[in-house]
């Protein structure tokens, strides 16, 4: 399962973020991230998903 939000986070962070711990401070760091630039975003998803 980790796999395939390690996927969807690579095409959509934030929506990696939202299937991992749903609307909370993290969501929206990383909609900001993803916002400032697409690698961050992309970064920030993979360490939250990767962290649990």
């Amino acid at each position: 399962m980790d796999l395939l939000r390690i996927l969807v986070a690579i095409l959509l962070p934030p929506l990696g973020v939202f299937l991992q711990v749903g609307i909370g401070k993290h969501f929206w760091i990383n909609i900001l991230l993803t916002i400032l630039g697409y690698i961050p975003g992309i970064v920030h998803a993979v360490y939250i998903i990767a962290k649990k």
